[in-house]
């Protein structure tokens, strides 16, 4: 069972980002019966906002990483830096998490090159990230090397793991989740636009609409739909689009 059980975010009356998105409007009550749960909907739906807000409560750095990764960019925060952070409440059972990851693919590479740097002082710390440089692999390598040796046990967090990921190495990832939370000991919260990851056997889906945040299936998921139809006849969907 998942320790993460629920997610609880009232209502808040304010014009402004990111309470003004749909899916925040009214508020957010999302129970978790999953070790595998993952939030899909257009660009700017929210999704990566709800994870910062998670990741923040988690003790997380929101550049990525996990509690004892400090990195300095440079400005001084006061209090929390997600906006949702301070209004969220989260249910745990049987207790509070705070061991796992917030990976997130946009600001990987700075991650790396942190990793990277530390790693000359200290060349053990390459043995966490099998054992190579970050920024002498792939993208796609440094992605799995991370999934690979630091993806143990705790609560993961990640917004758009498949970035970087083929179709080969997506699957690769897929079997490196389920062997760990089937395990019992590790939860995952996964932002993501891959309908290849999202038909992950007895996940949990929350889609971020217009009509404001709803558990879906896989099937009627925008990914699952739009990619089945493009695959059965593309040249309807060429004609649409350049004619």
């Amino acid at each position: 069972m998942p320790f993460l059980r629920q997610i609880l975010l009232p209502k808040i009356d304010a014009p402004d980002y990111p309470f003004s998105i749909p899916a925040f409007k009214e508020g957010v009550t999302l129970k978790i019966g999953s070790n595998v749960t993952f939030f899909v909907g257009e660009n700017g739906s929210g999704k990566s906002t709800l994870l910062e807000g998670l990741a923040e409560h988690c003790g997380f750095n929101l550049r990525g990483g996990n509690r004892n990764h400090n990195l300095n960019t440079g400005h001084n925060f006061e209090g929390y830096e997600n906006p949702l952070t301070k209004h969220l409440s989260l249910q745990w059972i049987p207790r509070r998490i705070t061991e796992g990851f917030f990976m997130r693919a946009e600001s990987f590479f700075n991650f790396a090159a942190y990793i990277d740097e530390m790693a000359i002082s200290d060349s053990r710390l390459l043995g966490a990230y099998g054992g190579k440089l970050l920024h002498h692999q792939s993208h796609g390598e440094s992605f799995l090397a991370l999934f690979q040796n630091q993806f143990q046990s705790g609560i993961y967090i990640l917004d758009e793991p498949e970035a970087a990921l083929s179709p080969t190495r997506l699957m690769t990832f897929m079997s490196i989740i389920n062997k760990l939370e089937r395990s019992g000991r590790a939860q995952f919260l996964i932002a993501t636009h891959s309908p290849m990851l999202l038909c992950y056997p007895n996940s949990q889906i929350f889609n971020f609409g217009e009509d404001g945040l709803k558990e879906t299936c896989y099937e009627e998921t925008e990914h699952y739909r739009l990619t089945r139809g493009f695959l059965e006849n593309p040249d309807a969907y060429f004609r649409f689009l350049f004619e």
